[in-house]
């Protein structure tokens, strides 16, 4: 007879140890190997707190109900420090039978004891609730983020009954990237979220990539009038398009029998449909993501597509993935006029590296995109770092064409310095096409109207001339410095006129309009934390679009972000910022000449 080795005693001791510890928490922790541990539910409860260190790979997690994997996800157990803690929601599986959690890690212990001592196993609970109260110093106080978690594209977005409807890329169970999911959130004036559960989750085909969604209005699908209908990519294996369909407004959702829906030999992603009243057809475009091109589909029931057309090869940004595509018709200002804007977001190989929104401007009968712009020209939506995967709502009232951006960069987005959520998203924007003095039509992007319903207390100043010596002004003190403030300008006469925003410390974000060469460019370089990336300190350009020396400039500045438009609408430059604390003072320089204040007004912010 054999003998047993004495390790495999001090491993079984060891794992009845585990057992009996954790079963007077509700948990039975099942030690099995350098790799491999059971958690058994043992009492009711809602949540299973789960502990996160972001440094360790992700451990796979199968959710088993009476020995069937229920649902399958990916979390960072902590081996050795907790960073934060998520929840796993037990209520859909607990009230059906008996749930274990097997779960396998990646790590280098040697041993199952050293296994054993993850402080994940000794952390791990039991929970009828879960604290979303903030603890972030630089969470946005008037953009949105999600309570806790992962946050990038949004998509799927709709408007009905007085709600406008957000929907995101999402991993509920952690900060990095990973588990994606539909997460939610509505608001009635667009600049008040509250998050909701959960819309649509990973299933057998895949995690559920970016999409969109309509409002059936005539029941074209079958489903019922006013159906919401959503379409999205279902990333397994392979990509391929799969729809869902709610009768409760969008808040909970039927995966469709027969889906995939559409399927491509290449990689391709991101659907995004309208109904062209042209036409009386449902038109779809699709990001052809590694050919660098837009599939433009047709159907009369958004069950069953045909591939009219393909556009994009060999046109404009070619250097990354092409994704998150939207087709719009938007009016020319000062005429009755409109035009097709096909939006293409592209990573990487935005204007100053990483991920940015690249447009094309032209016209669309229904079946082919045909582009006004050169073929070697790039037009970008936003010349910041962080405005990416940016798309419309459908359904906007008044034939609105309002868009919102993940605010953003795949560079560093996985780096920034938060760790309860990751990523917000922009502040919502209107869009329209303007010709600019080279006769070419150019998209306009200004801060949806709703946002001016955050202005709180305003101090104005009147107008004065400025020179080498900054004229100097204070920001708001109140939650954190968050403010607008519109300031006008006449350039004529100056080389250049620099707007900074600083703190005591001497950290400060250097905006600076170059008369000659007619651009507007932001500095970020000394702006606060800037080391956790080589690709965050940077200064962005865009060009001004005009031949004028006066206009205004508007900025919205957040605990991590600061966003400049132009007056009319000529720019956009989104960037994020880190501060160590707030800015607290506004200089306004001239170089080269006088320039001149035409006026001033600062903006306290109520994001209550």
């Amino acid at each position: 007879m054999k003998s047993v080795p004495c390790k495999f005693f001090s491993a079984l001791l060891l794992s009845a140890t585990l057992a009996a510890s954790a079963a007077d928490d509700g948990l039975e922790i099942m030690s099995l190997g350098t790799t491999n541990t059971m958690v058994r539910v043992m009492k009711p409860s809602k949540y299973l707190i789960l502990p996160i260190e972001e440094r360790m790979a992700d451990a796979q997690i199968d959710v088993l109900v009476d020995g069937n994997i229920a649902t399958t996800f990916y979390a960072r157990l902590a081996n050795n420090d907790v960073d934060y803690t998520v929840p796993f929601d037990l209520t859909p599986y607990t009230s059906c039978g008996q749930v274990i959690l097997n779960i396998v890690t990646e790590n280098d212990r040697a041993t199952s004891r050293e296994a054993a001592d993850f402080v994940c196993w000794d952390e791990m609970s039991l929970s009828n609730e879960f604290d979303t109260k903030n603890r972030e110093k630089y969470r946005p106080a008037f953009h949105h983020t999600p309570l806790y978690g992962w946050m990038n594209d949004p998509n799927g977005m709709f408007y009905k009954d007085g709600l406008w409807h957000l929907y995101f890329q999402y991993n509920p169970y952690g900060s990095k990237w990973q588990n994606m999911t539909w997460g939610h959130s509505t608001s009635s004036d667009l600049v008040h979220w509250t998050q909701q559960p959960n819309a649509i989750e990973p299933n057998g085909i895949g995690s559920v990539f970016s999409g969109s969604c309509v409002v059936d209005h005539e029941n074209t699908a079958g489903f019922g009038k006013e159906e919401v209908i959503a379409i999205f990519t279902s990333a397994g294996v392979s990509q391929v398009q799969s729809l869902a369909h709610s009768s409760d407004n969008g808040q909970t959702f039927k995966i469709y029998p027969g889906s995939p829906i559409i399927t491509t030999e290449r990689e391709a992603r991101d659907p995004n449909m309208f109904w062209n009243e042209q036409t009386q057809k449902w038109n779809l475009v699709l990001a052809g993501a590694l050919d660098h091109e837009v599939l433009f589909f047709s159907s009369s029931n958004l069950k069953e597509w045909t591939l009219e057309s393909k556009f994009g090869q060999g046109y404009a940004g070619q250097d990354g993935v092409w994704e998150c595509p939207d087709l719009i018709k938007l009016p020319i200002k000062g005429t009755k006029k409109e035009k097709w804007v096909l939006i293409v977001n592209i990573n990487p190989g935005g204007p100053f590296g990483g991920s940015a929104t690249q447009y094309f401007v032209g016209d669309f009968d229904g079946h082919k995109f045909t582009c006004d712009n050169a073929v070697n020209e790039t037009r970008w939506m936003d010349y910041g770092k962080d405005h990416y995967a940016t798309v419309t709502w459908s359904n906007a009232p008044g034939n609105r064409h309002t868009a919102i951006a993940w605010m953003s960069n795949w560079q560093y987005a996985n780096e920034v310095p938060t760790m309860q959520f990751r990523s917000a998203n922009s502040l919502p924007r209107d869009l329209e096409l303007f010709r600019a003095p080279d006769g070419d039509l150019y998209l306009s992007v200004t801060p949806a109207k709703e946002v001016d319903s955050l202005r709180g207390e305003k101090l104005s100043y009147d107008a004065t001339n400025v020179e080498d010596a900054p004229v100097s002004f204070n920001l708001p003190t109140a939650n954190d410095g968050i403010c607008e403030i519109n300031l006008g300008y006449n350039i004529k006469g100056t080389q250049y006129l620099h707007v900074t925003l600083s703190n005591d410390k001497g950290e400060k974000v250097e905006m600076t309009y170059d008369v000659r060469k007619r651009t507007f460019r932001m500095n970020r370089q000394e702006s606060g934390l800037v080391k956790f990336s080589r690709h965050f300190p940077t200064t962005t350009v865009a060009p001004t679009l005009t031949n004028g020396n006066e206009g205004s400039l508007r900025l919205y500045i957040d605990r991590c972000s600061i966003e400049a438009f132009d007056g009319d609408g000529r720019f956009a430059m989104t960037n994020l910022v880190f501060p160590t604390i707030p800015y607290t003072k506004m200089t306004v320089a001239a170089e080269g000449g006088k320039a001149k204040i035409t006026g001033l007004d600062i903006y306290s912010i109520n994001c209550k």
